[in-house]
């Protein structure tokens, strides 16, 4: 397991920038986290890294559920507001592993069973100002 310290929503964008240098072009992201632990910011950092859209055109997937960048090359899920493993089968998760991108998932350990088995988790939690990021 690999662990990161940032002080500011800069140096977590910057740090998701750095990771997606390490991503392979296929990949499942779990981002880990309560809610304001930063999953949406270091979510820009990567999406920003791929090249497949600004900082500031990345949001929080929480109402339309899924936000696709760069022409599907990054799916950025939200499963928060979803409560059943049948309401998140509606969304065609299995459709989006199977393309050739990087797909981020916000709160998807709510739900293993519908994770890949290989993916990447990468957990974040607030310490007061800073954020502690680990990617394992």
């Amino acid at each position: 397991m690999r662990s990161f310290e940032t002080s500011s929503e800069e140096e977590t964008i910057e740090l998701g920038r750095r990771l997606a240098r390490e991503l392979p072009p296929k990949a499942a992201v779990v981002l880990i986290g309560n809610l304001g632990a930063g999953k949406t910011t270091l979510a820009k950092g990567i999406v920003s890294g791929l090249g497949a859209a600004d900082p500031e055109e990345v949001s929080s997937p929480t109402f339309t559920l899924v936000h696709e960048y760069g022409e599907g090359r990054v799916f950025h899920i939200d499963l928060y507001r979803l409560d059943t493993a049948a309401q998140v089968s509606t969304i065609g998760l299995d459709e989006i592993f199977d393309r050739e991108a990087i797909v981020l998932i916000e709160w998807g350990e709510r739900f293993p069973e519908l994770m890949p088995r290989e993916r990447i988790e990468i957990r974040l939690r607030a310490e007061g100002d800073k954020r502690v990021i680990e990617w394992s």
